[in-house]
């Protein structure tokens, strides 16, 4: 036993813990939980929890259907939101075969293999992500108009704000569980937030965003609220991002940094965008998988729509942030499509695929965007050489299904079981006779 896994068993005495929670996520990003007791902790480290993996979204087929969930000690943390009596903790979980070889459809070690990759070719990739979300008041009917909790706008202040209140109670709890928030603050939408958190190693960012999930919606409940990732809930309202900072570290040398380069950008860093750039039509399924997440990237509210990049520039798909002048190892970049709804560990696997590409490859970058992209006209971003981002999940899957890039990063059960789902998603989507249908036509035909 390491001492990782001895630490965990002295907490869990220590502290009185009479429930552990092993979580895992499924393809689409859901996360799961299985409840063990605390003399099952001990088995569960040396040989996994057994379950029924053809009973979770693609985790396995019927005639393969018994996987081992084994807990990770590194991701234990206490629960507490439970109380402080007879407390509850979770760690994160590697789901295994039986025979002990981790599952080639564990959405946590799709991302490992990329980071495997990476680190072949000598870099630790760090995210940090942006992820936006909207309290709503609770209503039995998800048909009915929905109500926020409030009207504000971006950065407003709100004397006595509900979502004052939210904020500082989330981010409490996070913190107390070890997860480091940036900023905090109101977004533009009515009833809109957004949280940062720090920059992290991507894999820990990955699972503290299945976390922040959990204790956003912990905490709305508790508070009376309901709080969704939904990407665009209203079409009035703009819609939920998850703008993520990316930069790949040499050891303690940030890759994308030289003194000599345009922002400061290294020849890397450069390579890497173009890798995001060229392969970016090929990942949208990924970045944003729902049939909703096209209202977002093709509603307006400064989501992007177009394949481009720039300094500073909101409209690029890719951006490159300022910073100060002195702070060489902040150089990073920005990915703008990703939504709040995405599976993390999947999203940052392909996002890191398609960099590396770049890098492996030499891609040459293109000329940045100066202007508002929204802004020129398709025969102007033709011009420039500016492509859209798909319109549509059925376009976005059509894409992705030729991409040797996302069914190598994905493997070939990940990659089959997504298309197949989403395939499915938005046939189902097709058949629905919506509200603006029967308001444009019920009148007049």
């Amino acid at each position: 036993m390491d001492r990782q896994q001895e630490y965990v068993l002295r907490a869990i005495e220590e502290r009185d813990i009479r429930f552990i929670r092993l979580w895992f996520t499924d393809v689409l990003g859901v996360l799961k939980s299985v409840a063990i007791a605390p003399a099952e902790l001990e088995g569960a480290f040396a040989e996994g929890i057994g379950f029924d993996g053809s009973s979770i979204e693609g985790l396995a087929r019927v005639y393969e259907a018994d996987m081992l969930a084994k807990p990770d000690p590194s991701t234990f943390q206490v629960l507490p939101w439970r109380g402080d009596q007879h407390g509850v903790a979770r760690m994160f979980c590697d789901i295994l075969t039986p025979d002990g070889e981790p599952a080639r459809s564990d959405p946590r070690n799709v991302l490992k293999r990329s980071l495997a990759r990476a680190a072949d070719a000598g870099f630790t990739f760090y995210t940090h992500p942006e992820i936006e979300f909207y309290l709503l008041e609770p209503q039995l009917d998800p048909l009915a108009p929905l109500v926020p909790v409030d009207r504000a706008g971006y950065f407003d202040h709100v004397a006595r704000g509900t979502t004052h209140d939210f904020r500082r109670a989330a981010i409490g709890v996070l913190e107390s569980m070890g997860i480091s928030v940036e900023y905090s603050h109101h977004e533009a939408g009515p009833g809109q937030n957004e949280i940062d958190l720090r920059y992290a190693d991507s894999l820990s960012t990955a699972d503290n965003i299945m976390t922040f999930r959990t204790v956003v919606k912990e905490v709305a409940l508790q508070q009376g609220y309901h709080a969704t990732f939904m990407p665009k809930p209203s079409i009035d309202w703009p819609g939920s991002g998850m703008h993520t900072h990316l930069s790949l570290f040499e050891g303690d040398s940030n890759a994308f940094y030289d003194p000599a380069g345009q922002y400061q950008l290294s020849s890397t860093g450069r390579s890497f965008i173009a890798g995001l750039l060229r392969h970016a039509a090929e990942i949208t399924a990924v970045t944003n998988q729902h049939v909703n997440s096209y209202k977002r990237l093709w509603g307006g509210g400064e989501a992007p729509s177009y394949v481009s990049w720039g300094h500073n520039n909101r409209s690029a798909l890719v951006r490159v942030p300022m910073h100060k002048p002195d702070k060489g190892q902040s150089v990073r970049v920005e990915y703008r499509a990703l939504d709040s709804a995405a599976n993390p560990y999947l999203a940052y696997a392909v996002l890191l695929a398609a960099g590396l590409k770049g890098i492996e490859e030499g891609y040459e970058l293109p000329e940045e965007a100066e202007d508002n992209v929204w802004g020129l006209s398709d025969s102007e971003r033709r011009a420039l050489g500016i492509p859209a981002l798909p319109g549509s999940l059925q376009h976005a899957l059509e894409i992705m299904e030729s991409s040797e890039l996302v069914a190598e990063t994905l493997g070939e059960d990940v990659f089959e079981f997504f298309v197949r789902n989403k395939h499915q998603e938005w046939t189902e989507y097709r058949s629905q006779v919506t509200p603006f249908e029967r308001a444009r036509l019920l009148p007049g035909i």
